[in-house]
C-alpha cells in the first residue's frame, strides 16, 4: 500500500540546492533514487575561470549524453524535469573565484547555465568577508559592482558562508531577492557557520529563502545528529518567518560517511584546516555522519515521513521541498 508520505514525496517537486557530492557524477543515481527533482552540483568554488570552465564543460558533455538529465535555466525547466521524470541540474558556484576580477565572466558563466553564485566561502575575498573571517567589513566597491552585474545577468546572489555585514549589504544593494542556500539557525545550534534570527528575518523580508543543511557540525553538538534535530532548524525558521522562506540545501559531500574512509577523510579535513578553508570551531573532525535516517540522498523519503510526524502539512512540505525556491527562480531567472 502506498503511504500518505510516499504519495506526497512522489508528487512533490524536491530541490536540493547544494550538492557537492556530485563532484562524483555517478552519485546522480542516489539523488534520483531519493526522488529529487533538481540538484545543484558545485561547479565552482576555489578555482579560477579556466579550471571552472573545464568542470562546466564536463557537465555539458554529460547532459548531452544522458537523456534523463536536463540543464536548469528557468523555473519551467524544473517543472518540465518533474513532468518527464528526469533530473534537473542547477549549476552552482560556492564562491566567486571563477569570475576572478572580471565582471564580464558573470555574463559568460550565466550563458553556460550557472544560475547561482555565493559571494564568499568562509574567508575574505575581493567582494567581501566570509562568515569565519576575523573582521566583517561588508561589501566592497567591487562587490557592489558584482551584485549589480549579477542582477543584470539574472544570476542569483547566494550569501551562504558569507559574513553578516556583507550579507546585509548585499540584501540592501541587490534589486532581486538574495538567498542563503545552506545554513542552519544559530539559535538552535551556535555554529559559526549558522545564522542569526536577525539575518533569517532579513533574508525573508527581501523575498529570499534559507536552505536547511545536514552537515553534522551545523545541526547539533552530537557526532550523529538525529533527523528531529535537523527538523528543529526547519521548525525554528518557519516559526520565525513562515514556511514560505525555508528550503533544502542538505550539502551531502564526498568526504562524509559512507563515501570516504575515515583515514582519507581525516587527511582531507586537515588539508582544509591548513589551507584556512575550514576551522575546527565550525567543522568538527570526521567522520561526518549526516542526520540519522537521511544519511545519504537515497533516504529522502524518511524526511517526508518525519516532517509529517512533526505536524507539517502537505502544503508546508511542498513549499519547503521546492515551491519556495521555484518562486525565487521565477522572479530572477524567469518562468
Amino acid at each position: 500500500m502506498v503511504t500518505a508520505a510516499r504519495q506526497l514525496h512522489e508528487a512533490a517537486i524536491i530541490i536540493d540546492a547544494v550538492c557537492p557530492l556530485l563532484d562524483d557524477k555517478s552519485t546522480i543515481s542516489a539523488y534520483r533514487a531519493g526522488g529529487l527533482t533538481a540538484v545543484a552540483p558545485t561547479v565552482g568554488c576555489w578555482n579560477g575561470a579556466g579550471a571552472t570552465l573545464r568542470t562546466i564543460g564536463s557537465w555539458h558533455k554529460l547532459l548531452r549524453e544522458r537523456d534523463d538529465l536536463i540543464l536548469i535555466r528557468t523555473a519551467a525547466d524544473i517543472r518540465k524535469a518533474k513532468a518527464l521524470g528526469k533530473a534537473g541540474i542547477i549549476l552552482h558556484f560556492q564562491g566567486p573565484e571563477p569570475i576572478e576580477d572580471k565582471l564580464d565572466l558573470i555574463d559568460a558563466f550565466k550563458a553556460l547555465g550557472v544560475g547561482v553564485m555565493q559571494l564568499a566561502y568562509n574567508v575574505k575575498n575581493r567582494i567581501g568577508d566570509g562568515c569565519e573571517e576575523r573582521t566583517d567589513g561588508g561589501l566592497s566597491r567591487f562587490g557592489r559592482r558584482v551584485i549589480e552585474r549579477m542582477n543584470q545577468a539574472r544570476m542569483i546572489v547566494d550569501c551562504a558562508h558569507t559574513g553578516v555585514r556583507t550579507t546585509m549589504d548585499a540584501i540592501e544593494h541587490s534589486s532581486a531577492p538574495v538567498i542563503i542556500s545552506h545554513a542552519n539557525a544559530k539559535t538552535v545550534h551556535p555554529s559559526p557557520r549558522n545564522i542569526s534570527d536577525e539575518l533569517i528575518k532579513a533574508i525573508a523580508e527581501n523575498g529570499g529563502t534559507i536552505g536547511v543543511v545536514g552537515f553534522p557540525g551545523f545541526v547539533s553538538k552530537d557526532k550523529r545528529p538525529t533527523i528531529d534535530q535537523f527538523i528543529d532548524h526547519i521548525v525554528h525558521v518557519c516559526d520565525l518567518v513562515g514556511t514560505q522562506h525555508v528550503a533544502l540545501g542538505i550539502d551531502y559531500y564526498s568526504g562524509q560517511y559512507p563515501y570516504m574512509d575515515d583515514a582519507t577523510s581525516l587527511k582531507e579535513y586537515r588539508t582544509c584546516l591548513a589551507n584556512n578553508i575550514w576551522s575546527r570551531e565550525a567543522y568538527p573532525e570526521p567522520p561526518h555522519f549526516f542526520p540519522a535516517g537521511i544519511e545519504t540522498p537515497e533516504t529522502m523519503l524518511a524526511l517526508t515521513e518525519a516532517l509529517l510526524r512533526r505536524g507539517f502539512t502537505n502544503e508546508g512540505v511542498r513549499k519547503i521541498y521546492g515551491e519556495n525556491l521555484l518562486r525565487v527562480y521565477e522572479t530572477i531567472w524567469g518562468e
